[in-house]
């Protein structure tokens, strides 16, 4: 790529304290430095939903990020709320309304983590709101162990975008969610799965690159990570109008 896609990467948001004193947005330093591996100019999005247009006029591929927070279950449907679910509802309405305008111009999207399920709820699908309240025997989703390191294995579903990506039948994940994809959505498909049979990633093949994956590829626990990140830079590189300006 001679020039490189602007990827814009949403961010998370803190009350104040800590930081600042005054409210606050963060984000991990490998999801920037992951994108620009791959060949992306990765740009940070405030959360203002009016601007989304204008985001979305600029940007050539959208990543929506992950963080420790969940989608109100009254977006999908979900009936009353679990005790376990915390909201973020400002994050969430401007990230729900700038993926809904990535996919109605067509623009590749990569959803990770808690981005993987805004996806499934902005494609008409449903979530679990609490796993170990719904999956029998489920996996300890919110390992133990450091994300740095894998927590368990997904196995991939053949014939999918993700499959075809990073060419496997297993990857290593780690794993942070209490959360997970119920329905993916009217047309999506699931493209990973837990031992356990929890939801690990989904996609929808009517789009140009509509992929999410539960886990962290920015960490690259898995020597396949990067190539989720390097086929979602690729094909923003290849938008239509900047083809035409080529």
């Amino acid at each position: 790529m001679t020039t490189r896609p602007l990827i814009g990467v949403t961010l998370d948001a803190e009350s104040p304290g800590g930081y600042s004193k005054l409210p606050w947005y963060a984000l991990r330093q490998n999801y920037f430095s992951a994108i620009t591996a791959a060949g992306g100019l990765p740009v940070a999005l405030p959360h203002e939903p009016e601007l989304a247009g204008a985001y979305l006029d600029r940007i050539d591929g959208l990543l929506v990020t992950g963080g420790a927070f969940d989608v109100d279950p009254a977006l999908y449907g979900g009936g009353p709320m679990h005790a376990t679910v915390t909201l973020k509802q400002g994050r969430t309405a401007f990230e729900l309304a700038i993926l809904r305008g990535a996919l109605a111009r067509d623009l590749p999207v990569l959803g990770i983590c808690g981005g993987e399920q805004l996806l499934a709820v902005a494609l008409g699908g449903t979530l679990i709101q609490h796993i170990p309240d719904s999956v029998p025997d489920a996996l300890p989703h919110e390992q133990p162990n450091p994300r740095t390191e894998p927590g368990h294995a997904v196995a991939l579903t053949p014939d999918t975008l993700l499959h075809r990506i990073v060419g496997a039948e297993r990857m290593a994940v780690n794993s942070a969610h209490h959360q997970a994809v119920d329905r993916p959505g009217q047309g999506a498909v699931v493209n990973a799965r837990a031992p356990d049979g929890v939801v690990e990633g989904l996609e929808h093949p009517g789009y140009r690159f509509c992929l999410g994956v539960q886990w962290h590829p920015e960490y690259a626990v898995d020597p396949r990570d990067q190539a989720i990140l390097d086929a979602f830079v690729t094909e923003s590189a290849r938008r239509p109008d900047r083809r035409a300006a080529a």
